[in-house]
């Protein structure tokens, strides 16, 4: 058996979509915050925000590579653990005042000189918006690559009343720089001044985005958009000429407003902590956790190998497998997990395999559900308890039984739709140990 080690390359399942663009997604996480102490590392749902953002980066379609801009130590392991690349962010754009920007296109030109080839679409993606979908990521990359904006941003639907002190609109009158609805809440301050002066009181609230003498009904109402903060896209070529992540034409990327939140300040954490439960099962496939789970079977072929065999001129069959895996099993091993490697094929290779790992095995079995079923009996293991990987049909029994059927990247559409949670990384390119980062957290 030949062992292959490769590193994480924070490559997304857009390398293998066949998307003719390359989709850079930078998420920058430095160090600091003054608001929530290490933010970036605080933990929403089991997993650190930073963490969540690259899962969800990976798992997009158009998005072929992932990048983490960051100053911290902890921070760079933890995005490396999830697969991301890392790029550390220099020290005079790691401060309070730096912006988004210039960590974005550090970050980028960074990226570019490693592989030598040039990033077409930039995304900008936070990872203090814990909610953030994979699906988010793909609306504003496609409104580039598909849809031919020039930027795109997320945004909710937004039905409230905007209100400001009558004493900062009117600092804002300048239409050049308030734009449209400050202009329109200055004059409705000077309005409101004017009338007050006569009663001889304050100005106090002006309407920003309504007129306050007139309370329309919300459906008589435009519909207002909210900047969620969350992901950005640009065409390159175009946000290195502006500078800013806003030119040409940008596209509006609507998302569900119920998961719209930014970690600013511990309050926000804890009402994100108090959500996931609700959101994070919402999601097609949330992520498991080591509560969740007290056993992980593992399918072999095309979930630790890559489901190829390579026959020698005397018929023995070799097959590749990832030391990442074996990490990852060691690990869960010592987390006193029970473990299996549950096979149908009969082929020395995979004895030879559990042999190594020092895991039991079950292999050339006809029907993997009732092997399973048996095994669970046997060590008084709820089926509800178990995370089972698989890649094709055959797995579906199995899936069936387990409370957390997982498949690795690139299974069978069928088993994916299947799975309660998809890895980001294929079989036989570390998808075991990016479950065992998932379960055990970035200590791993």
């Amino acid at each position: 058996m030949t062992e292959l080690f490769e590193q994480g390359t924070g490559t997304g399942a857009g390398s293998g979509s066949g998307t003719a663009r390359r989709v850079v997604a930078v998420i920058p996480a430095r160090g600091g915050s003054k608001g929530v102490p290490a933010k970036n590392l605080a933990t929403v749902g089991g997993a650190p925000l930073v963490t969540r953002a690259v899962r969800e980066c990976l798992a997009a379609r158009l998005v072929t590579d992932v990048v983490v801009s960051t100053d911290d130590f902890g921070i760079a392991a933890a995005a490396r653990a999830a697969g991301a690349q890392v790029v550390e962010r220099p020290a005079e754009i790691a401060g309070d005042t730096a912006t988004s920007e210039a960590a974005v296109l550090h970050a980028v030109d960074t990226c570019e000189a490693r592989s030598g080839r040039p990033a077409e679409v930039i995304l900008l993606v936070q990872c203090t918006s814990p909610f953030l979908t994979r699906e988010d990521v793909d609306g504003v990359a496609g409104a580039i690559v598909e849809g031919g904006a020039d930027s795109a941003l997320t945004v909710a639907p937004f039905h409230g009343f905007v209100w400001r002190d009558a004493a900062d609109a009117t600092g804002a009158a300048d239409p050049a720089a308030a734009g449209a609805a400050g202009a329109a809440a200055a004059a409705g301050a000077a309005d409101d001044t004017a009338g007050s002066a006569e009663s001889g009181s304050a100005a106090g609230g002006v309407g920003v985005n309504h007129d306050k003498a007139f309370r329309p009904r919300r459906q008589d109402r435009p519909q207002d958009l909210l900047e969620t903060g969350a992901a950005y896209a640009m065409d390159a070529a175009g946000f290195r000429r502006c500078g800013h992540r806003f030119f040409g034409r940008t596209e509006l990327v609507r998302t569900d407003p119920a998961r719209v939140l930014e970690v600013d300040d511990p309050h926000d954490l804890a009402r994100a902590r108090a959500l996931a439960p609700l959101l994070d099962v919402a999601q097609p496939h949330a992520l498991p956790s080591r509560e969740d789970v007290d056993a992980v079977v593992l399918d072999f072929d095309g979930t630790q190998t890559d489901d190829r065999v390579l026959i020698d001129s005397e018929g023995r069959e070799l097959v590749a497998v990832h030391r990442g895996d074996g990490l990852g099993i060691a690990a869960l091993r010592r987390d006193e997990l029970e473990l299996l490697i549950l096979s149908t094929e009969v082929n020395p290779v995979v004895a030879a395999r559990a042999q190594k790992l020092r895991i039991p095995v079950l292999h050339g079995i006809d029907r993997k559900d009732l092997a399973l079923k048996q095994w669970c009996e046997e060590k008084g293991i709820a089926p509800e308890r178990v995370l089972y990987v698989g890649n094709d049909v055959n797995d579906l029994p199995c899936f069936n039984l387990v409370g957390w059927p997982v498949a690795v990247a690139g299974a069978h559409d069928v088993v994916r739709e299947a799975a309660r949670a998809v890895t980001s990384t294929p079989g036989g390119a570390g998808a075991v140990r990016e479950i065992a980062s998932w379960l055990l957290g970035p200590s791993l």
